[in-house]
């Protein structure tokens, strides 16, 4: 097999890494016997998965390998469009429902921060609203001020006005008295 060798003790030392097989290739006696009587044993037996079939549907074995991280991407997505399709036709569904109390607690605050309503969820964000300064952070000192500019022309927009023609209608309105 032309490995550079030598006895060392009764043992067989071999010089060099040499590669015996390639995976794929056909493997002869005189390899075989060599790797035998060196304890290896380059063979492995197992069934390689192609396809899957499952209830009457066939799926490609590259679904099998999808990770928990994509499973999670994707059922977030549906989620999301399930969601947004909820809220936009008014049908109250357990993806929604978060969307719409946090909604409905905006309202409440908006409510809350225009009139003498209050609740406890409302006082901190009236107390930001009545006094910013105490809320203020730290700004920053370098701060780049552009200037502006010298000349602002003026435009002025005229409003045309159209007078509805009777023939748009044809005399029939569901609205009139």
């Amino acid at each position: 097999m032309n490995i550079a060798s030598k006895i060392n003790r009764g043992q067989i030392d071999i010089l060099q890494d040499v590669t015996l097989i390639k995976q794929g290739t056909k493997v002869g006696s005189s390899e075989s016997i060599l790797l035998t009587m060196l304890g290896k044993k380059p063979f492995s037996y197992g069934l390689t998965c192609t396809f899957v079939y499952e209830d009457g549907k066939v799926y490609a074995a590259k679904f099998l390998d999808t990770s928990s991280d994509e499973v999670m991407r994707r059922f977030s997505a549906g989620l999301s469009t399930v969601a947004a399709i909820s809220l936009a036709t008014g049908l109250p569904t357990v993806a929604s429902i978060p969307h719409s109390v946090l909604n409905a607690f905006k309202n409440l605050l908006a409510i809350s921060l225009e009139t003498n309503f209050d609740f406890d969820q409302a006082k901190t964000i009236k107390d930001m609203v009545q006094n910013p300064d105490a809320y203020k952070q730290n700004e920053p000192t370098n701060i780049a001020v552009t200037k502006a500019p010298e000349k602002v022309e003026e435009v002025v927009v005229e409003e045309v006005k159209e007078e509805k023609a009777e023939s748009d209608d044809m005399g029939f309105s569901f609205f009139d008295e």
